[in-house]
């Protein structure tokens, strides 16, 4: 046991300390951060420590001619500064559009501010970010990433980067050869599903330099998330285990199971194993000697799996032992589990499934993310997780798709409103844990207002806060366009995933939905359409600031993407009226929306696929790994998985050079073969076409090119021709 401890006091690689309980500022680091984010003005700013007895605060007074900063650690003094450059200086910070405009002279406050958290914990990430949107990021985007998290009072982020390192040590130290582990190990793109234990080796294979550069990346990632006082979560054993672990314990109890068809199958350890405690204490020590050890482990036996009973006494005893893999290796371990599967199997998990899972761990020792609470608040089906401390969270987006939604009413009083209820027990959190991010910054900013007060979020105030931050001022234009994006795509309403897909990125059908795109609208569209001619007639006053151009794109992305619907049920109908000249007039019109929504996002680095590729590109200068990471990069987001995956347009991409090369190349692609059959007298072959577009699909994935990565044309140019295009049109197709 002694040598446990040691592993949780001292990190062995490099100089970082692993286990520092941060409750004084680190004054260096949080001064770094200040002048990383206002570099020309960090000197008008001081640090004090703020002694506090139990949850977070922070104060913000002017003295001595400078404005000064007092935090319990750096996290606080990271919203100190988040909060005075909100309130006080009209700026934001997001990830599309950022205005850090100050004022020449900084605004002298004439009282002291106070301000404390009611939350303990402020969680952030879900194992899919790190692929949907963080599968290339280097350090320099990571450094970015955790001053906004600290900014956002962030101070428990989910750190799985290098993971696969730890495993690759685990198993040589245990005798594996790199032959064993290649089919284990999957491709970059990968990585959330291969830890959750959903898949191996597929995108592979993976290279050791991938896995040596990471493992130095975590290692900068923990030092600066523990340096501002953060508790970073890491991974623990769950049992899965590479398809070779029978050769070399041939008794072993492995159970075999398949996540979708079109993957191979993995292999979970039983947890009456022997070998599953003492893998699971190599695994912490092995990390911990890597990274350090905040004591909080993430652990999901079930991701997506039902068990293979629904016996109670099954699942604690099961629960007990992933538990005890902790414990053996960390006696602080605190099991940190995601409530996804209460949530997605509500078939299999009942109360006393949930119960017995719960309650086999000391309450002390499990915290549960309930993960989709401003969708589905599963602790007010569970006696809120049979009293373990737990978190409220917005998921929100799933995959990265390109949508407008989000249920900003339930955001901005929900985890206010829980809170208060006597029954949420030990809700002593909140958090992020969207599939991805970099998207529909108001909901991320909305959501992270709630981490310095205990009472639900006036909307109609915050909004107008919001906007004068965004764009620098407030008209009558700007009001206009969030009352009704307030009342459309931000409503809600009861679809289930995250707003409604464009029938331009499905794979091309004559229905109006598909499997992974859904485009049923929670707001009838025409209700949309004033936002957008407000954002135009705003472009006078707000054309200078970032914020803007980018709402302005993506509201006029969005009234062009609703509107395929409409213009396809006219080739549509075209088609099954045998009308071959409105069938070519409006199939024309719909590669013509395509290519014109293309232009516009071309005028925005965040609407790009080179990038995406470009980023993957540059992991390596080796041309091999660089063509695996491209073939990555572009699977994700297309097919998933090969030309049979079952997840096609899961994570479906509404970015220039996407639209143009894949989506549009495949709607010409049907087209020629309805107009070759109508010609013809023939009825489409729907089920033909689909197994030749996947064949089409496959070769798109496995090819290599390069794309933009720099902006072209002008956002508010391109947004007020295509305004001026199809306003009318648009508005005269909701009519009918």
């Amino acid at each position: 046991m002694k040598k446990n401890i040691l592993f949780g006091l001292v990190l062995f690689s490099g100089t970082l300390i692993a286990q520092i309980a941060y409750a004084q500022v680190n004054k260096e680091a949080s001064y770094a951060l200040i002048k990383r984010v206002i570099p020309q003005r960090a000197a008008s700013f001081a640090i004090e420590q703020l002694q506090t007895e139990g949850k977070d605060a922070f104060e913000i007074e002017s003295k001595g001619g400078r404005i000064v900063l007092r935090g319990s650690n750096g996290v606080s003094v990271a919203s100190a500064l988040y909060y005075y450059l909100n309130q006080y200086c009209h700026c934001q910070v997001t990830w599309n559009g950022t205005n850090l405009k100050l004022p020449q002279k900084l605004p002298v406050l004439t009282h002291k501010i106070h301000k404390a958290t009611p939350y303990s914990y402020r969680y952030y990430l879900n194992y899919c970010t790190y692929n949907y949107s963080m599968s290339w990021w280097d350090w320099d985007r990571w450094q970015k990433e955790i001053d906004w998290m600290a900014m956002h009072g962030i101070n428990m982020p989910l750190a799985l980067t290098g993971q696969e390192y730890t495993w690759y040590k685990v198993y040589k130290n245990m005798d594996f050869s790199d032959e064993d582990l290649k089919s284990f190990f999957c491709g970059p793109a990968y990585f959330a599903w291969f830890w959750m234990g959903n898949l191996d080796g597929w995108g592979g294979p993976l290279p050791v330099s991938w896995m040596e550069s990471h493992r130095d990346l975590q290692q900068k990632i923990l030092k600066r998330e523990r340096e501002l006082g953060m508790k970073p979560i890491l991974q623990s054993f769950t049992g899965h285990v590479p398809a070779s672990f029978s050769k070399y314990f041939p008794a072993s109890k492995l159970k075999r199971t398949n996540w979708h068809n079109g993957f191979d199958d993995t292999y979970l350890l039983d947890t009456e194993d022997p070998m599953f405690a003492k893998i699971g204490q190599k695994f912490i020590e092995e990390q911990t000697k890597l990274y350090g050890t905040d004591h909080l482990y993430s652990a999901d036996t079930f991701n997506e799996n039902e068990p293979p009973t629904d016996d109670p006494d099954y699942l604690a005893a099961l629960s007990k032992r992933v538990y005890q893999a902790i414990n053996i290796a960390d006696i602080k371990g605190i099991w940190v589990m995601q409530g996804w599967l209460f949530y997605s199997d509500r078939k299999f998990w009942k109360q006393p499934q949930i119960k017995a899972l719960l309650n086999a761990v000391p309450d002390d020792r499990m915290i549960v993310l309930d993960l989709a609470a401003e969708i589905q608040p599963v602790w007010r089906q569970t006696d809120a997780f049979y009293g373990k401390p737990w978190i409220w969270n917005m998921l929100h987006n799933f995959g990265g798709n390109i949508v407008m939604f989000g249920r900003m009413n339930g955001v901005a009083d929900g985890p206010a409103n829980a809170l208060k209820d006597p029954a949420s027990k030990k809700m002593e959190g909140i958090g992020l844990t969207m599939e991805a991010i970099e998207q529909n910054p108001v909901l991320y900013e909305l959501m992270t207002a709630n981490t310095w007060q205990n009472e639900p979020i006036n909307l109609d105030e915050w909004i107008k806060q919001y906007q004068l931050n965004r764009y620098g001022s407030v008209n009558k234009y700007t009001a206009q366009a969030w009352r009704t994006l307030r009342n459309t795509v931000y409503s809600g309403g009861t679809i289930i995933r995250d707003g409604s897909e464009s029938i331009i990125t499905g794979r091309p059908t004559l229905d109006s939905n598909t499997v992974w795109t859904r485009t049923t609208l929670n707001y009838k569209p025409k209700g949309f359409l004033p936002a957008w001619d407000a954002m135009i007639n705003a472009i006078p006053s707000c054309s200078n600031s970032d914020g803007f151009r980018y709402d302005l794109v993506d509201v006029t992305r969005q009234a062009l993407a609703n509107c395929a619907l409409p213009l396809q049920k006219k080739w549509v109908d075209a088609y099954r009226q045998k009308n071959v000249p409105d069938f070519d007039k409006f199939s024309t019109q719909f590669l013509e929306l395509i290519s014109d929504m293309d232009r516009l996002l071309a005028t925005r680095k965040d609407f790009l696929l080179g990038l995406w590729i470009a980023d993957a590109r540059s992991q390596s200068n080796n041309k091999t790994e660089q063509d695996i990471y491209e073939h990555n990069a572009r699977d994700l987001i297309t097919l998933w998985g090969d030309e049979n995956s079952p997840l096609h347009e899961y994570s479906c991409r509404q970015w220039s050079g996407l639209l143009n090369d894949f989506y549009k190349v495949r709607w010409e692609k049907y087209f020629a073969q309805i107009k070759g059959d109508m010609k013809a007298g023939k009825e489409l072959d729907q089920k033909e076409f689909d197994n030749r577009i996947k064949q089409w699909e496959w070769q798109w994935v496995n090819e290599h090119k390069n794309y933009p990565i720099n902006p072209v044309g002008n956002s508010v140019t391109e947004a007020k021709a295509i305004y001026q295009k199809y306003r009318k049109v648009i508005g005269a197709a909701y009519e009918n």
